[in-house]
């Protein structure tokens, strides 16, 4: 019996209706929660005229990128809406389902995108003036905190909310309905990912090379045209961006188990993947809450702990769950075809639940010890400043690659823990899909630690912009900088081990819609001899090579994205210096709305060619090659893709925190050769982790997706009466000629930069 037989089959009972009601009211809680802790935060003190001024163009700026994103991606979706019509599907209701919820997993992925940038807009000031209060570290880091847990309690609240609703609507057809549901969310993220990161770090790597190694100026001097650019692009990059990037993570993990949990467990397997993410709304509350400085302890510490008890809770209270919720006997289990299996189900969901668990924490520890800098590794990466600058990016990149290594192992060993549970192939999957729920129970917390880190950043420059903080308060805002760096990165390494837990359970997915519709169709025997799904055809190592070089083109691309735009920061800059000789003695004000514009336009023009890549790159595999190289393609971008993203992600922020290290006294401090060195380093770490790293995670999900949603298509124009291969071969060279003339429209645009203004503006239109 194939599992989506077995999903379809399922009902809904009294009882079952009325676990999906109390999941539903737990999102609801976490939503009220998020709008009390909302209430907290804006209540808080704004600081002096002078810093609210500031703060308002930051937040002017951001809104307006937000809108115009908004619009772009408007249009986008549109379309895709239509053509999730034409895709197949068993029946009427699924295909309108699907779609339907396709544009409710986009807009809750923007509105959670909107709700952060617009917080911490909100918030930084309010950081920045509570460090110049009695106790304002205390107050300071309490208040960045809280932003964070806002967002966080937003994310899980909303992700919960719409499952909860589909599984309620759609009972037994809610894993192909979710399909829709978790595109969505992964899509908008992946351009709200690469755009933001564009922005933020065109402005940064602009204001860096231009106002730091030219002009000798501090990071956030108001003299430099491209700080208020900076400051905005943190909250649309770090803000709106790694948001929705976890509420993706987190609504395709449940997609995922959904789908396979259907098939595996039954009415059971539908259901327990949302009672364990409502536990871990429950202790994310927690974990807010009791995210309290301590005086003489460490702003990480303190963060770390909270992070900890709320994941040991979560693993104690779902433990509890699987043995309460679900049967000790797979004979007992509802609508399951796996009755003959010996073992325990509630065991499997419990150890599987915990395997995730203990994943957060270990690649917390992990991160953390690659990027602190109170550790070895960013120390290193510091002393080496003595040496040049050189010497600076080769110690960074050396973190890079070892740290990778670890952490990979470390997830892969989660997956195959979890897959030992079973000696079914689709139980195991299910137990992977379930570690990734385990994983997720943390989100709350996570989104919380990933926010502080802009949070912190913006206010440490609206207090420098200012002038209106004593040296007390800077020093106060500096430290919450650097522990925003490490909580950043670390959010990142968990986020990538979100994205390989929820592909690889993707991946099992892809498989079950290929099986469902050969059964439809009458031709499972034809599985071996159509697709060539051996696992050493040549044709899937074709697959693998592609899925691999397709991350490496990807980053590449966004990476290129931001050299494109930063050089037109650097060009405008340098030209305001130039024409406005006023502006270092402070007699003219630069035109910080010119900077703002031009990450703004570049932002979002250069981010349509990955995100084309990332869709029909899949398409072009599946159609051309047949459903064997695209999982071959799915494996090697899963493979490549959590290397690369670790990579990134953890060189950029040992050469960010090298760089505070440098700045806090160490090796000559600011103004001499090893800061200039570290500065440089950073510079080129901040498209590494905070736009091509970071983009990867929904780049993952968003080429599974795709491939679970063509996979019946593939299927039916290469197998039995409707096989049609010259369509077949004609969707696949559309595809590709659409890959390949974004690439060169992308390449052309980079000779187009000039430092004439007019010339700028022609370029900019065309």
């Amino acid at each position: 019996m194939s599992g989506q037989f077995l999903a379809e089959g399922l009902e809904l009972s009294g009882g079952d209706r009325g676990v999906v009601i109390v999941v539903a009211a737990i999102a609801l809680a976490a939503l009220v929660v998020g709008f009390a802790l909302l209430r907290e935060v804006l209540a808080s003190g704004q600081g002096t005229s002078k810093m609210q001024e500031i703060a308002k163009a930051v937040q002017e700026g951001a809104a307006a990128y937000l809108k115009r994103q908004r619009n772009s991606l408007s249009i986008f979706g549109s379309i895709v809406f239509l053509l999730l019509f034409a895709l197949p599907a068993e029946t009427v209701s699924e295909r309108i389902g699907r779609s339907l919820f396709f544009l409710v997993g986009a807009v809750f992925s923007f509105a959670i995108g909107y709700l952060g940038m617009w917080l911490a807009t909100q918030s930084n000031l309010r950081v920045a003036a509570a460090s110049r209060e009695p106790n304002g570290r205390e107050k300071a880091m309490k208040l960045a905190f809280r932003t964070g847990g806002v967002v966080g309690m937003s994310t899980v609240g909303l992700g919960l909310l719409g499952a909860a609703i589909v599984v309620l609507v759609y009972a037994g057809e809610a894993p192909k309905v979710l399909e829709g549901f978790g595109f969505g969310a992964a899509l908008i993220a992946m351009f709200m990912r690469v755009g933001g990161g564009i922005f933020t770090k065109a402005a940064d790597v602009g204001a860096d090379l231009v106002g730091k190694v030219e002009q000798g100026i501090p990071e956030d001097d108001p003299r430099n045209a491209a700080t208020i650019a900076d400051n905005v692009g943190d909250n649309v990059g770090d803000c709106a961006g790694m948001a929705a990037d976890l509420f993706e993570s987190y609504a395709v993990t449940l997609v995922a188990a959904l789908i396979l949990g259907s098939a595996a467990f039954g009415t059971e397997g539908l259901l327990f993947p949302l009672i364990v993410p409502a536990i871990g709304v429950l202790t994310a509350v927690l974990g807010v809450y009791i995210t309290r400085a301590k005086s003489g302890e460490s702003g990480l510490t303190t963060i770390n702990r909270a992070f900890y008890i709320s994941a040991v809770i979560s693993a104690v209270l779902c433990t509890v769950a699987a043995f309460v919720y679900l049967p000790s006997s797979f004979a007992d289990l509802t609508g399951s075809a796996m009755n003959e299996l010996s073992g325990s189900p509630a065991v499997i969901a419990a150890v599987a639940v915990i395997i995730g668990i203990v994943l957060a924490g270990v690649i917390l520890w992990l991160t953390g010890y690659f990027t602190g800098t109170e550790y070895k590794p960013v120390k290193d990466v510091g002393e080496s400043s003595r040496t040049g600058a050189a010497t600076v990016i080769l110690s960074g990149i050396s973190v890079g690659f070892e740290s990778a290594v670890y952490t990979a192992i470390v997830i892969g060993a989660a997956v195959y823990g979890a897959f030992l549970l079973s000696g079914s192939i689709l139980v195991a999957l299910f137990a992977i899909a379930l570690a990734g729920c385990g994983l997720l129970t943390t989100v709350g917390v996570i989104v919380a630690m990933d926010t502080f880190g802009p949070v912190s950043d913006n206010a440490q420059g609206i207090a420098e912009m200012s002038g209106d903080v004593d040296e007390d308060a800077a020093q106060i805002l500096t430290e919450l900088d650097a522990v925003g760096n490490t909580t950043k990165a670390i959010t990142k390494g968990i986020a990538i081990a979100t994205a390989v837990l929820a592909a690889t359970a993707l991946f099992g997915s892809y498989q079950q819609a290929i099986t469902d519709t050969l059964a439809s169709i009458g031709n499972m025997g034809d599985l071996t001899a159509s697709f060539g799904y051996e696992i050493i055809a040549p044709n899937v190592l074709v697959g693998v090579i592609i899925g691999a070089a397709v991350v490496f083109l990807f980053s590449g691309l966004a990476v290129n994205a931001v050299s494109r735009a930063a050089g037109a920061v650097v060009f405008e800059v340098r030209r305001q210096f130039k024409e406005k000789p006023g502006i270092m003695d402070r007699t003219e004000r630069p035109d910080y709305a010119r900077v703002v514009d031009i990450c703004t336009r570049d932002s979002l023009r250069e981010l349509a060619t990955p995100g084309l890549l990332a869709v029909f790159a899949p398409i072009a595999v599946g159609f051309g090659l047949g459903t064997g190289a695209l999982a071959g393609y799915l494996g090697g971008a899963i493979a490549s893709g959590v290397l690369m993203a670790i990579f990134l992600a953890n060189s950029g922020g040992a050469w960010d925190n090298a760089k505070k290290l440098v700045e806090d006294g160490h090796h000559g401090g600011k103004g001499s050769e090893a800061h200039e060195a570290t500065v440089i380093g950073d510079t080129v770490g901040d498209p590494f982790k905070d736009t091509a790293g970071p983009a990867i995670n929904p780049l993952l999900k968003v080429m599974n997706l795709v491939s679970v949603l063509v996979a019946p298509a593939v299927v039916t124009l290469t197998v039995g009466d409707s096989a049609s291969d010259p369509i077949r071969i004609a969707i696949a060279v559309v595809a590709v000629l659409i890959i390949v003339t974004s690439i060169v429209v992308s390449k052309r645009r980079g000779s187009t930069m000039t430092d004439n203004p007019a010339e700028q503006q022609t370029a900019g239109a065309s």
